[in-house]
């Protein structure tokens, strides 16, 4: 007799969307990597890879040119460009900074496409070497931050994957939010104090919109998970 045994398949959701707890956590853990010493390195270097990135990105899509793009081992940065409009260019550093949080924390939920998103990541990176990068330092941070990218796609569990990238991506925007934050008080040279000049509008104004920008990417990405969670229950 031919028996017969009835299977269900079990279709996998495309996104990898972490619970509100599991965010919560990730999020705890972000903030702990941030405050320590020697681990947190890298990832101030991500942050101000994508604050003079995005100045770059700023400067060319007002019609500027970039010279080069020099970062520190402190973690501070600088792009050297001429033209553009000075305003938008001023603004985007710490601006973008939260976007690109937000755009790798979107990319980390997309399961399907994990690996393809660090991909895209390490090759942004190593473009930006190859169009920007002159100084030895400079070439060694753009280096260590592609392979940050790029070495993990030879892991083979996709969760782990989306997890590291989620995690950075919260690291991200909160580094992008506590940054702004040391430019109160501080006299010279620096975002802030250009588009205060240029606008008429105090330092404490620009540092106080950055802050923010980092907080809702923050909250937008809860909103997500959130959403998520009561979608699916």
């Amino acid at each position: 007799m031919k028996s017969t045994v009835n299977s269900t398949s079990v279709i996998q959701p495309v996104n990898s969307i972490p619970s509100r707890s599991q965010f919560i956590i990730e999020l705890l853990m972000a903030l702990i990597l941030t405050r320590i010493p020697y681990v947190n390195v890298p990832f101030n270097w991500l942050e101000s890879y994508f604050h003079e990135l995005s100045h770059a990105l700023a400067t060319m899509f007002t019609g500027g040119m970039v010279s080069h793009i020099q970062l520190f081992s402190d973690g501070a940065g600088l792009c050297f460009s001429q033209g553009g409009w000075p305003i938008l260019i001023g603004f985007a550093g710490y601006f973008g900074a939260a976007l690109w949080g937000a755009l790798l924390f979107n990319l980390a939920i997309w399961q399907r496409g994990i690996r393809f998103s660090y991909a895209f990541m390490g090759a942004w990176v190593f473009i930006t070497l190859l169009l920007w990068g002159r100084d030895i330092l400079t070439i060694v941070i753009l280096t260590v931050l592609g392979l940050l990218f790029l070495l993990p796609i030879k892991l083979n569990h996709n969760p782990i994957l989306s997890i590291a990238l989620r995690i950075i991506a919260l690291m991200v925007m909160l580094n992008a939010m506590a940054s702004p934050a040391v430019l109160l008080g501080i006299t010279g040279r620096g975002d802030a104090i250009m588009l205060a000049q240029q606008t008429w509008l105090p330092t404490w104004f620009w540092v106080f919109v950055w802050v923010a920008t980092s907080g809702v990417m923050l909250w937008l990405c809860w909103r997500r998970v959130d959403r998520a969670k009561d979608k699916f229950g």
